[in-house]
Formats: C-alpha cells, structure tokens, sequence
C-alpha cells in the first residue's frame, strides 16, 4: 500500500507517520504532486493557522493538486478545516472540496474554554470509516474551530454546540479530531480508511 502524506507548513505530521507505521505502512512525506497523484492513500494532516497553511498550499500549487486527487483522501483537524470553503480564521478562502464555513468557538459559559482539547463522544456515524466502531466511542480534538453540521457530516460531537466531527465527500474524508492520537478507536478509524 502505497500511502502518502500532504507535506506543508502545518505540524505535528509525525504523530501521523508514527501511527501508520504501528500498522505497517511506511508513509511517504511528500509536497511532490506526482508522488501525492499516484499514492494508493493520501492524508492531509495538520495542526496550526488556516491562512498560513493555505498560503503555502497556494504557493506551491498544492491546493489544486489536493483538489485533482481521484483516490480516498483523509483530511485531519486543519486538514479538515482547509478542505472545506471558507474558514473565519484570517478569513481565509479555502480549497473547496466540502461547502462548509468554519466557525470559531464562541464561547457561552464560564466553563467553555477555547481551544477545545480533549476526549469527546461520537454520535450518528454514517461511513464506512467508523466500521466497527460503537456509537458514542471517544476520540480526541485540539481546535478553536469547527465546521457546522451540515449534509456532509458523517459524525457529530458537543462542545458548546453540535458540530461536524467528521465529513464524506466523494473520494474526500475528514475528521476534525486526532485519529492517531485516539488510542484504539483512532487506530480501528486510520485503518478502515486504508482498507476503503
């Protein structure tokens, strides 16, 4: 299995190899569009600002190569969030694939802190990619931003309000939470998008 990850100027990519490679896969880390074209797998990781990650995305025409991708993609926390239209951080126009605005948290409590970082239930799983998995399992998020539910939500979770924890469009996944940082559920949700 040939899996390639979306190298750009967001961090913390290597949680994500470490956690294939738990699997046996030895990923490619790659900003090279030929080498992310032809990959069997591509995940788009990424934590950090959307308006600084999509500037390099532009500058190195990522952006459309992530847009021509035809084989399962997996967006993850900003990868997710750069994937949808428009993001209010930097107000910052995104790459598209999923008709989504993403919000920043507003807080309504005393005790709702932004960031959000934790472990969070999952409801109303819709994909393939939680196969096997129970309703409610739990899984961990590190964000100041999400996407709305919307018709391309394939999980929810609460923080504040319900939000898209993960969306499906055509070839494209993503998941607003950590998947290689959510123990045993992250790994079962890392491999049934490998074996899509």
């Amino acid at each position: 299995m040939n899996v390639a990850i979306v190298k750009y100027n967001a961090g913390n990519i290597y949680s994500v190899v470490s956690a294939l490679r738990r699997m046996g896969i030895e990923p490619r880390l790659t900003d090279v569009a030929e080498e992310l074209m032809s990959a069997d797998r591509v995940l788009f990781p990424g934590q950090g600002e959307a308006r600084g990650a999509m500037d390099y995305l532009r500058a190195h025409q990522l952006d459309s190569v992530i847009r021509d991708l035809r084989q399962p993609v997996l967006g993850i926390c900003v990868g997710q969030q750069l994937l949808c239209r428009h993001s209010e951080e930097g107000d910052t126009e995104c790459i598209g694939i999923f008709d989504a605005e993403v919000k920043r948290f507003q807080p309504t409590r005393h005790e709702d802190k932004v960031p959000a970082m934790g472990w969070n239930a999952l409801y109303d799983l819709k994909s393939p990619l939680f196969k096997g998995l129970e309703e409610r399992s739990y899984v961990y998020f590190v964000h100041s931003y999400y996407v709305p539910v919307c018709t391309d939500t394939i999980a929810t979770t609460d923080y504040i309000l319900p939000y898209s924890a993960a969306l499906h469009k055509d070839n494209f996944y993503a998941c607003q939470f950590h998947p290689e940082k959510s123990g045993s559920v992250g790994a079962q949700i890392i491999k049934n998008f490998i074996e899509l």
